[in-house]
């Protein structure tokens, strides 16, 4: 079995989810991934998305939008919401398309800061020739191939669960000694390295562990 990584991201004039440039735009809200979806028969969308920051603010937006039928967060920093939204524009097409294709979505699925998605599908070679030609027509999709190769069940499949950020300041970390033992630097050496407010980088830091960690022991 191969897998095929890629980043989704909508045109300008479309979106994944009727409420997601508002939510990607505000700044008490961070997107970490998408636990579940799928397409009811309604022709709604149903979620399970994990995110962090002012939950608060998250309901109020999802709640203002006459596109969501329904959402219930549960959690205070770090927290898992789940939604009911109607379905349309890109998000209803690559829905349709995995319901008719054998490829399997590798979950959670990231979201990135700029609102698209990384997704890794797992199947043959010929579905993902053609989930990138469908792609690549949808006026409402942007595509780009991140990576593709052998699947490997393994400390892999965490690293593909990162953001491409995640990825930087893990990498940085690890070579500049944060995980050393003892340890050799500090969260100032770390944001230095990628070039980020220190904050900004122990933030990171903390998802990366929670994300790799919680993967581990589940």
């Amino acid at each position: 079995m191969r897998y095929l990584t890629v980043r989704l991201e909508p045109t300008e004039n479309s979106a994944f989810h009727p409420v997601g440039k508002r939510l990607a735009d505000e700044p008490a809200i961070q997107r970490e991934a998408i636990h579940h979806i799928e397409l009811l028969a309604s022709g709604t969308v149903l979620t399970l998305a994990e995110g962090s920051g002012d939950h608060q603010r998250y309901e109020q937006l999802m709640s203002e939008s006459p596109h969501v039928e329904d959402v219930l967060v549960s959690g205070d920093e770090r927290w898992l919401a789940t939604s009911q939204f109607t379905a349309r524009g890109p998000v209803r097409q690559l829905l349709e398309w995995r319901q008719e294709s054998d490829l399997v979505v590798e979950m959670p699925i990231p979201i990135n800061d700029d609102g698209s998605m990384r997704i890794t599908y797992l199947g043959g070679e010929g579905d993902f020739q053609e989930l990138y030609e469908r792609s690549a027509d949808a006026a409402s999709l942007g595509v780009e191939v991140i990576e593709t190769g052998e699947y490997e069940p393994d400390v892999d499949a965490f690293m593909r669960g990162l953001t491409p950020r995640q990825q930087e300041v893990l990498q940085a970390a690890v070579e500049v000694g944060y995980y050393s033992e003892p340890r050799g630097a500090t969260h100032e050496d770390v944001a230095d390295a990628v070039g980020i407010a220190p904050t900004t980088a122990g933030t990171h830091l903390r998802k990366i562990e929670s994300r790799v960690f919680g993967a581990l022991v589940r």
